[in-house]
């Protein structure tokens, strides 16, 4: 029996096609009449502290989002395979969010709209994207497709993570020793890390003074679309306002939603967006985990099953 434990999204839309898709599997919701011990499988998003009261013959934990370090953190967590949600709608909504911001601090749209304001005819060329290099942070599913849709744009991309990677055209760079490196040549700098203990507050002051500058003019650029937990806001402030930064894109925060005495609402150089860069989708997440449960029932491996030490 598959348990939905979806807070936050339509759980009764996902639990009709999810019924749909698994028939004649049977489906519950919170709120069914249904005994905890017949649970095999938990789909969950949010899931409140009770969550996994009862599911003593539980197998997997599905979970709705990529990421998985709220789940990590639940202290009643069973000790079972969680699978993680790797589709490519979500890749590629990701990957819409990271080239639109990009490209957008690649043409210097902060100082031409601070010109119109300023009805002030200024002519000043971009540099070419190939005299551009973006660093990407995290180099998992998310952050290959990134490379390779701005690799196709032209511009020079460089990665990083945790541990040693290799993508045709990246420049790739690997845990703490190469990091400074990685950040010396890096002009937009795009995070897309999981969060564990190793990359909370990550984007901070000294990660932003070594990025490199005299390339993009007003400075390098940040785009956060991975978690709030990886900055630290007080430091992009600063960042901004000296001049270490000469941008930023912010699409998660420390604290959601944020605050409206933040700060960053008013720094005209940050572009701040509500945690939409990308969602899970519906329709292509009930073909992927009704698969997996299907799979799994019949005797194959469950996929993309997260490493509990790494934390993704």
């Amino acid at each position: 029996m598959l348990l939905l434990h979806l807070s936050d999204v339509d759980e009764a839309s996902w639990a009709e096609r999810m019924r749909a898709a698994l028939a004649p599997y049977p489906v519950v919701r919170r709120g069914d009449a249904f005994d905890p011990a017949d649970i095999a499988y938990i789909f969950v998003w949010k899931p409140k502290p009770d969550a996994f009261d009862g599911l003593v013959n539980l197998k997997a934990i599905l979970s709705l989002g990529a990421g998985v370090d709220a789940l990590l953190r639940n202290p009643a967590l069973p000790d079972v395979p969680i699978v993680r949600f790797v589709d490519e709608d979500l890749s590629q909504r990701m990957s819409d969010y990271v080239v639109a911001q990009v490209t957008m601090h690649h043409r210097l749209y902060t100082r031409f709209r601070a010109d119109q304001k300023a009805r002030r005819w200024s002519q000043l060329y971009p540099p070419a994207a190939s005299e551009t290099t973006v660093g990407i942070m995290g180099f998992g599913v998310l952050g290959e497709d990134a490379a390779r849709r701005l690799l196709a744009l032209g511009f020079s991309v460089h990665g990083w993570s945790r541990s040693p990677k290799a993508m045709e055209g990246v420049t790739c760079f690997a845990g703490a020793d190469e990091f400074e490196a990685f950040l010396a040549g890096t002009d937009i700098l795009v995070n897309l890390l999981p969060l564990t203990p190793e990359t909370a507050g990550i984007l901070n002051y000294e990660t932003f003074s070594r990025l490199r500058r005299g390339k993009l003019e007003g400075g390098p650029v940040i785009v956060n679309a991975a978690r709030g937990g990886h900055q630290k806001e007080a430091d992009i402030v600063r960042a901004l306002e000296d001049g270490t930064l000469g941008a930023a894109s912010l699409d998660v925060f420390e604290v959601e939603p944020l605050p409206a005495e933040s700060p960053l609402w008013d720094i005209e150089n940050c572009y701040v967006t509500p945690h939409i860069a990308a969602i899970s989708s519906e329709k292509t997440g009930v073909v992927y985990f009704s698969r997996i449960i299907k799979d799994h029932e019949a005797g194959k491996p469950l996929i993309n099953v997260v490493d509990r030490a790494r934390g993704y």
